[in-house]
């Protein structure tokens, strides 16, 4: 790919995506819950830029809705969300132990070359102006898988769920303009809905282990039933 031969449009969202891979980076090496949750909340707000501009160049008008219904939800509502839990449970000052930082990098850094060989076969048969940044959806969607099984606090393997949705989403930006405003307005509902019960989810884990470590939870064992008269 050469940059020099793209439009000025084309290179803002090739750059644009790249921004939000660098989110993706950011938050598999961020150790606080609330930093980890504002990174989430640029990618979301990048996320919808990226779409404006590719509305704009591909002249596809829904996706303006789209950047919208993705700023609202996943850049303000979702990470406010979060972040009010967060407070609420009184874990927004904790630091997750992280093992291993740089082996989790470049494990990341493998997972991009690895999305981008998968991809490259797509990329030359497609026409599509955006055909560059169909890696970048690939490498967000396994970034995001990578974070959630390296991760033991369930606040941060929900914003890796999240993250993967962005990719997700991302993918069908990039790859087919976007799906159906239907579709859409069923898959951000979803993402609400789901939202709402890990909130429910952290406040019983929290009741019940008082922990939102789920590493905990594979340590406990039922109490064994008291026999009768006391053996």
């Amino acid at each position: 790919m050469n940059l020099a031969q793209l439009s000025l449009y084309d290179q803002a969202v090739v750059v644009s995506a790249s921004l939000v891979l660098l989110t993706s980076f950011i938050m598999l090496a961020q150790a606080r819950i609330v930093p980890l949750i504002y990174a989430f909340a640029w990618q979301g707000a990048l996320l919808a830029l990226v779409t404006a501009l590719v509305a704009y160049v591909s002249g596809h008008p829904h996706l303006y809705v789209s950047a919208l219904l993705t700023l609202g939800l996943k850049a303000l509502l979702i990470p406010w969300m979060l972040h009010r839990l967060a407070v609420r449970l009184k874990i927004h000052h904790e630091i997750e132990a992280i093992t291993n930082p740089s082996l989790m990098l470049l494990a990341g850094a493998a997972l991009v070359i690895f999305s981008y060989y998968v991809s490259l076969p797509i990329v030359h048969l497609s026409t599509l102006v955006t055909r560059n940044t169909i890696g970048v959806s690939v490498a967000i969607v396994l970034l995001g898988m990578l974070l959630m099984v390296s991760r033991s606090k369930a606040v941060a393997q929900v914003v890796g769920f999240m993250s993967i949705e962005n990719g997700l989403f991302f993918a069908a930006v990039v790859a087919t303009y976007g799906m159906p405003m239907v579709v859409e307005l069923g898959i951000a509902f979803d993402v609400l809905v789901a939202a709402v019960i890990f909130g429910v989810f952290f406040f019983q884990m929290r009741e019940s282990i008082d922990s939102l470590d789920v590493d905990r939870l594979n340590r406990l064992s039922e109490t064994a039933e008291p026999t009768e008269g006391g053996r």
